[in-house]
C-alpha cells in the first residue's frame, strides 16, 4: 500500500474564546487576576470553546469542503489553518506553503494598489519578482478589474476586491488554497469561472483545496470529500453526499427566532451603514407553515448612518440551496444614525410545493439606476411548508422546480 501523502493534519484542536468586551478588565486587573490568591476576587468571564478536539488529515490534491451552519466553527478553523490566529490546544501540521481568501480585508494593504498588492502576495509565498512578473497578466485578466488594478484597494468595492483576492490566490504557486465563500460574489458568469478554476487547480494542478460554502450545490460538483462541524466539533467527515445528508439531518425546522449581533455577514459584503438586529416568526412555536398560512415575520435593525427609502429583500432557497424565489417591500422608511427601525411583514408562499426552505436576508437601497445596492446581508431563518390538500399528482421537484403555479384554466376543447 502506497504511503500516504498528508499536507495537512490537524491534531484534537481546541479555540476557546472569552464572552464580553475585550476591554472589560483594566490591565492592572489582569495581573491580579494571574496570582492565584486574587482569583477569587475577580469576576470570571463565561468562556465558549470554537472548536472542541478537531482533527483530521487531508492528502495532497484533496478538494476538501467543509459545511455546518453558522457559528459551527468553520471560520475559526480556516482561520487557525491560515494562521491568522492561534489554538487554544493542539496541534495544526502544513506541508507547504498556503494561500487562502478569507474576509474582506484580510491579505491586502489597503492603501497599496492592486498591483502592488499582488507583488506583496506573491512575496510573502516565497516567489522572486521575475515568477510573479510570468503571472500577473493572468491574475489581472482573471479578476476583471484591469483599469483599476493600479488604484488603491481601499477604493474598489467588495466585489472588486473579491475578484481580484481569488485570482491572487489561484494563480501564486501555493500548495494549498483555502477559501470562504469565494461564490457568494458576483455575477453566475464569475462565479462559474471561479468554480471551473477551482476544478483545474484540484484535478490538473494537484493544489489542495480547502473550500467552506453555503451553497450545497457547489460544495457537491467540486468536492468528493466534505467535513461537517457542528457546536465546534466533527460529526461527519467523508463522502460528500453523505456529508450533506447529515448536515440538514441535524437542522431542525423549529428556530423561530434569530439574533444577527454575532452573525456572520457575508463575505462580499463589507458595509456598516445598516445592521440587522433580530428576525422572529410571529406567534409561532415552530417553522412549520401549513397550505393557505402566510409567514408573519418581524425584524428590527439600527441605523448606523442617514438612510433614506430603506427596502428590504427576502430571498428563498430550497434544501440543497437551489434558488427558488425572492419577496421585496420598498421604501420603508429614512432614518438618521443611531435609531433603529422594525417593520412586521407577511409573506404568501401560497405557490410553493411542500418541503423545506431556507431564507437571506437583505437591507438595501436603491440607485439612480433602480440597481439594488445592498447594505446589510445575512442567513435568515428557516420554514418548512405542509400541504394538507392530496396533489393530483408525484411532484417531481428536481425537474419542475419548487414553484406550482395555479392549474391552467380551460378555455376551449376541441
Amino acid at each position: 500500500m502506497a504511503e500516504r501523502d498528508i499536507i495537512i493534519k490537524v491534531d484534537n484542536v481546541y479555540k476557546e474564546y472569552t464572552l464580553g468586551s475585550i476591554s472589560g478588565r483594566s490591565f492592572y486587573e489582569e495581573l491580579l487576576r494571574r496570582k492565584n490568591k486574587e482569583q477569587a476576587k475577580l469576576p470570571q468571564r463565561k468562556k465558549i470553546n470554537a472548536l472542541n478536539g478537531v482533527s483530521f488529515e487531508i492528502e495532497r490534491g484533496e478538494a476538501v469542503g467543509i459545511i455546518g451552519a453558522n457559528g459551527a466553527g468553520k471560520s475559526t478553523l480556516l482561520k487557525i489553518l491560515s494562521r491568522i490566529t492561534a489554538p487554544t490546544s493542539g496541534k495544526v501540521y502544513l506541508d507547504g506553503t498556503l494561500s487562502s481568501m478569507l474576509e474582506v480585508g484580510t491579505g491586502f494593504h489597503p492603501e497599496l494598489s492592486g498591483r502592488e498588492n499582488i507583488y506583496i502576495n506573491g512575496t510573502i509565498l516565497g516567489m522572486t519578482r521575475k515568477e510573479i512578473d510570468s503571472k500577473i497578466e493572468d491574475i489581472i485578466a482573471f479578476s476583471e478589474i484591469r483599469e483599476f488594478i493600479d488604484t488603491p484597494v481601499k477604493r474598489y468595492s467588495s466585489g472588486m476586491y473579491v475578484k481580484l483576492a481569488f485570482a491572487v490566490a489561484a494563480y501564486l504557486e501555493s500548495d494549498i488554497m483555502i477559501l470562504d465563500e469565494v461564490l457568494a460574489v458576483g455575477d453566475m458568469k464569475f462565479q462559474k469561472k471561479c468554480l471551473d478554476k477551482m476544478q483545474e487547480l484540484s484535478s490538473k494542478e494537484g493544489r489542495t483545496v480547502l473550500c467552506v460554502s453555503h451553497n450545497m450545490v457547489t460544495i457537491s460538483k467540486f468536492c468528493k470529500r466534505c467535513i461537517v462541524l457542528d457546536k465546534g466539533s466533527v460529526i461527519f467527515d467523508g463522502d460528500t453526499g453523505e456529508a450533506i445528508q447529515e448536515y440538514f439531518g441535524e437542522k431542525k425546522s423549529t428556530e423561530t427566532f434569530i439574533d444577527f449581533s454575532n452573525n456572520r455577514r457575508f463575505l462580499w459584503l463589507q458595509r456598516d451603514e445598516v445592521r440587522l438586529l433580530t428576525a422572529e416568526y410571529v406567534n409561532k412555536n415552530d417553522a412549520v407553515f401549513w397550505e393557505g398560512e402566510k409567514i408573519r415575520q418581524h425584524f428590527k435593525w439600527k441605523y448606523n448612518k442617514n438612510i433614506v427609502n430603506l427596502c428590504l429583500r427576502v430571498e428563498v432557497f430550497d434544501s440543497v440551496e437551489n434558488p427558488v424565489c425572492a419577496a421585496f417591500i420598498y421604501d420603508i422608511d429614512s432614518r438618521d444614525a443611531g435609531e433603529q427601525g422594525e417593520i412586521t411583514v407577511d409573506m404568501d408562499i401560497s405557490l410553493l410545493r411542500e418541503g423545506k426552505y431556507k431564507t437571506i436576508y437583505t437591507l438595501f437601497v436603491r440607485d439612480t439606476n433602480n440597481e439594488s445596492v445592498d447594505l446589510d446581508c445575512v442567513n435568515g431563518l428557516e420554514f418548512e411548508k405542509k400541504i394538507i390538500t392530496q396533489s393530483e399528482i408525484v411532484w417531481h421537484s428536481k425537474s419542475w422546480g419548487s414553484i406550482e403555479l395555479p392549474q391552467l384554466e380551460m378555455v376551449e376543447v376541441q
